[in-house]
């Protein structure tokens, strides 16, 4: 296995044990960190109605759960690399399973086998494909049909290196740079910087359309 194949795989490694320890608690210690969840998915159903929605890193299924109730009508797939918080997931949306499709996979190529998603909603799961994340991009604007929608709410920055280093341990990186990847591949109609806990770091919303 070339190196860096190997180091993909031993970081999605790390990524499962973290997320096993920490799937049964995620929801409650989380809140006050993943800012614009919410304010994402209301600008997303002012603007969309999608058929078939994927989430990409959809963790404990909250916004999927939140997806569903805007989109009744909709077909909805998760997608994460953890069993443990997909196994949260299927519990928490029970009352959805009947047009629900959870799936546990690193999101390193299209989940469908043409464009098919009317919708590809990524919160807080870039940040932590490193590396990953451009191939994630690509399999995106593959994933989407025609006239589909990608939207992403996600860590930007901070000035501190204290907090950069601690999110870090967390395996979350705070560069930067997905805002300039996102909007050099999808055109967009919003793409939103905002300070959260006094400027210690720095968030953003984006939703772009299909290239």
């Amino acid at each position: 296995m070339p190196p860096h194949q190997a180091d993909t795989q031993e970081k999605r490694r790390a990524l499962r044990r973290y997320y096993r320890l920490h799937a049964g608690v995620y929801d409650l210690t989380r809140w006050s960190f993943l800012r614009g969840r919410e304010a994402l998915v209301r600008r997303v159903a002012a603007g969309y109605s999608p058929a078939r929605i994927l989430e990409v890193g959809c963790g404990t299924g909250k916004n999927l759960g939140h997806l569903g109730r805007l989109f009744p009508q909709a077909q909805l797939w998760g997608l994460d690399l953890s069993a443990d918080m997909l196994g949260v997931a299927e519990k928490k949306l029970a009352g959805l399973a009947y047009r629900l499709t959870l799936v546990q996979a690193a999101y390193d190529r299209p989940v469908a086998e043409e464009p098919f998603f009317d919708l590809v909603v990524c919160s807080y799961a870039l940040s932590m494909f490193n590396p990953g994340w451009e191939e994630a991009l690509k399999a995106a604007g593959q994933d989407l049909a025609p006239g589909g929608a990608l939207a992403v709410v996600d860590f930007h920055d901070s000035n501190s290196p204290i907090f950069k280093h601690w999110m870090a341990l967390n395996h979350v990186r705070l560069d930067g740079h997905l805002l300039p990847g996102l909007k050099s591949r999808f055109p967009h109609h919003e793409a939103t910087i905002r300070p959260a806990y006094a400027g210690l770091w720095s968030y953003f919303l984006f939703i772009g359309r299909a290239a």
